[in-house]
């Protein structure tokens, strides 16, 4: 009886778990289970003067509650770019508890 009461005390603790953090959607181009910070590139232009720069993020708590804009177009008005020269773009995930997804665009 007390190994079957054990079972379900673990499985029912493990459901949770992957119910709560299991799925913690944040694009990156690699993952960590306990924290995530990254920095890489998507696009580069032909133009090459880049004196501005832009950032807008979205970001999700438990995967359950998301807000933001981490649009090319929102993070080229929030840095006055009108000539895109390259999109980066950065994720943070801390314990699948938050995670945050910014785009960065630089130009003039």
């Amino acid at each position: 009886m007390k190994r079957i009461v054990t079972f379900f005390t673990l499985g029912s603790i493990a459901l949770v778990y992957a119910t709560l953090v299991g799925c913690m959607p944040v694009a990156s181009p690699v993952t960590g289970i306990i924290f995530t910070e990254t920095k890489w590139g998507d696009t580069a232009t032909s133009e090459s003067v880049a004196t501005k720069e832009g950032k807008a993020c979205a970001q999700t708590i438990l995967g359950w509650v998301a807000t933001g804009d981490a649009s090319i177009t929102a993070a080229k008005a929030l840095g006055g770019v009108t000539k895109v020269a390259q999109v980066d773009h950065t994720s943070h995930n801390v314990l699948g508890i938050f995670a945050e997804f910014c785009t960065i665009v630089k130009g003039s």
